[in-house]
């Protein structure tokens, strides 16, 4: 009795039964009886044992591994045998595994079960890291999980992702995301007058500092894109992106992440203000030199440099660095690059970037 999966016609079995009769689904076979499987099917006749099919419907095996038996002369009398099974993973470039999220058990006994027998598996084959995902809704198999010595790696509104390095060897994944990026909008008008506000919400040594508009880039959002909505969204003016002018690095801030601030000089495309009152206490147009006389921004080491160099890209005696889409044969990705252009040819030092 040869049979293959590839083919199978559940009238085969008929004669048998039925309900015994195996189907497609997906990536493994499924019993009537609610059973999956993803390793190979023995048929027992009166002839002997022949595999009918083997995990990923490729090939018929040519040898009979431990894995589900029915006998066909007595199907009363069936007798199903599991194997080792575990948990649906694509393997990464790194030797290590990706566990599919869309496929866990919400069974926590059969997560357990799987998860045990899974570990000792990757770790016969030599794995490395494994990422493990659990989405909201199988919230539950956290505690499970964490107990096997997985870790936590970072977590977004939908899901948690938990890792495990298998190597007697300090872990190579890589940390989780550790910096917040920000943006400040330099804008200066023709008047030679400066944007700025004042935040509704700051620490006490801030309260009635007139500041430039800032604010955090959005996920997948470019540092120019950000500046240029920040500075709508606090002030209703409307600006084009000019350069970078500078930008500053910085440590243990908040949830103890590194910072990079970003200051973008805008051109400004509109006069009318309109504040975001959420935000913004108020925000006006300030002459430069009564914003660099208040006693924060012209004590300050950082700030005063900040405007020192805006002041001189305004001089035209510093030049940004203005945003370039190319395109990378490393990663065949359009990315944003930084950098400065420069009339050399003319014998001219200016910029002539925007």
């Amino acid at each position: 009795m040869d049979l293959n999966l590839k083919s199978f016609d559940a009238k085969l079995l008929m004669g048998a039964s039925s309900e015994l009769a195996p189907r497609r689904t997906g990536h493994s076979a499924t019993i009537s009886s609610g059973v999956r499987f993803s390793s190979s099917i023995v048929i027992s006749s009166r002839r002997g044992s022949t595999i009918v099919g083997s995990a990923g419907w490729e090939e018929m095996a040519t040898t009979a591994p431990r894995s589900y038996f029915f006998d066909m002369r007595d199907v009363s009398r069936s007798v199903f045998k599991k194997s080792d099974e575990v948990l649906v993973a694509c393997d990464d470039e790194y030797g290590g595994v990706v566990v599919d999220p869309d496929l866990l058990p919400a069974n926590q006994d059969v997560f357990a079960s799987l998860l045990h027998s899974s570990l000792s598996h990757w770790k016969l084959k030599g794995k490395k890291g494994i990422w493990l995902k659990l989405p909201l809704e199988r919230s539950q198999l956290v505690p499970i999980a964490v107990q096997e010595g997985f870790e936590y790696h970072h977590a977004e509104p939908g899901y948690v992702m938990l890792t495990y390095w298998i190597p007697q060897r300090p872990s190579m994944l890589p940390a989780n995301a550790s910096h917040h990026v920000g943006v400040g909008g330099f804008v200066v008008n023709e008047n030679n007058e400066i944007l700025v506000v004042q935040e509704k919400f700051c620490t006490p040594s801030f309260s009635g500092v007139w500041k430039i508009p800032t604010g955090f880039i959005h996920e997948a959002e470019e540092i120019y894109s950000g500046a240029v909505r920040e500075v709508k969204e606090e002030t209703g003016i409307d600006t084009a992106f000019v350069e970078v002018m500078a930008f500053r690095h910085a440590h243990n801030l908040a949830f103890q992440k590194s910072d990079l601030f970003f200051v973008c000089m805008l051109e400004p495309l509109s006069s009318q203000i309109s504040i975001d009152d959420d935000e913004i206490q108020a925000a006006r147009w300030m002459p430069l030199e009564d914003y660099l006389a208040q006693p924060l921004i012209n004590g300050d080491i950082m700030f005063k440099k900040i405007l020192d160099i805006c002041i001189a890209r305004l001089g035209k005696r510093y030049c940004g660095l203005t945003a370039h889409q190319v395109v990378s044969t490393f990663d065949d990705r359009q990315s944003c690059l930084y950098y400065n252009v420069v009339d050399i040819q003319n014998g001219n030092d200016n910029c002539i970037g925007h």
